[in-house]
């Protein structure tokens, strides 16, 4: 292949090959898994209160999968719902603490106290503060995402190329176009990072939140599973929280690879 073609090769995409060896490697790896996890529980013939075989797991998860799914949707809910708000608040935010060198160190040592904070201990005051409904749960969310979203977005817009700066200024672009046309385009990539790391702290921020005072979603499922040692039922839930995050983070890869192509790795 010549230089002058390697460009239409990457338009053309992978080649079917190329497709099935990037597939291949995670399936094996759940496979070999599941394989280990089964193997574990024959071998030291493992009590299924304390550790239960993969078939008794998906045996519960079949027999309860309206249960499970309608708390799926429950947990699903208030993630989405969090990621969204660390979203509309998080990036202005940014946005306002780059505009100014001043707000950027006033307002960076709040940030890194309030990620400080274990958002374990957070949990019980939420719902003190505002009841035993879906928004502590919610909030709870947001705060788990919320600074990783600033900083991403922060770091991209601080981080624009010397030279496109120095190219806007030869043209005469003023701050807005500079900042529409240069700036942010720089900077959507390093959101995307920001991004991904969040959704994946969502569930988690979801899960600790319905651990307190919850009567619906995988985590309280997960807690009165525990009560009533139906340790199978408790596993399937965690199954379902680890799938509901690589859906969600290869869903935002997705989409980074449709709004930002020229992003994507060689």
């Amino acid at each position: 292949m010549t230089v002058a073609e390697t460009p239409r090769a990457r338009r053309a995409g992978p080649r079917p090959d190329a497709r099935w060896t990037q597939h291949l490697p995670p399936v094996l790896g759940v496979v070999a898994a599941v394989a280990l996890w089964w193997a574990i529980t024959v071998v030291f013939d493992v009590e299924s209160f304390i550790l239960p075989s993969p078939i008794e797991v998906g045996r519960a998860m079949t027999e309860q999968s309206g249960y499970l799914w309608d708390n799926t949707l429950v947990t699903l809910a208030e993630t989405l719902l969090g990621f969204g708000l660390a979203i509309a608040v998080g990036v202005p935010l940014a946005l306002i603490v780059t505009a100014s060198r001043m707000l950027e160190r006033t307002v960076y040592p709040l940030l890194l106290m309030l990620n400080a904070v274990p958002k374990v201990a957070v949990a019980p005051l939420l719902v003190v503060w505002m009841g035993f409904g879906q928004f502590p749960k919610v909030f709870l969310v947001f705060l788990v995402c919320f600074f990783p979203i600033v900083i991403s977005t922060a770091a991209g817009l601080s981080s624009t190329p010397a030279d496109l700066v120095e190219l806007g200024r030869s043209l005469r672009t003023n701050w807005w176009q500079t900042f529409r046309m240069i700036r942010m385009p720089a900077a959507v990539p390093q959101l995307f990072v920001g991004l991904k790391l969040a959704i994946t702290l969502a569930v988690i921020g979801a899960v600790i939140a319905e651990f307190v005072g919850a009567t619906e979603g995988l985590g309280y499922a997960i807690v009165a599973s525990g009560a009533s040692a139906d340790t199978a039922l408790a596993f399937g839930a965690m199954i379902l929280l680890g799938v509901m995050s690589v859906v969600l983070f290869y869903l935002l890869e997705a989409i980074e690879r449709f709004f930002v192509p020229w992003a994507d790795r060689s």
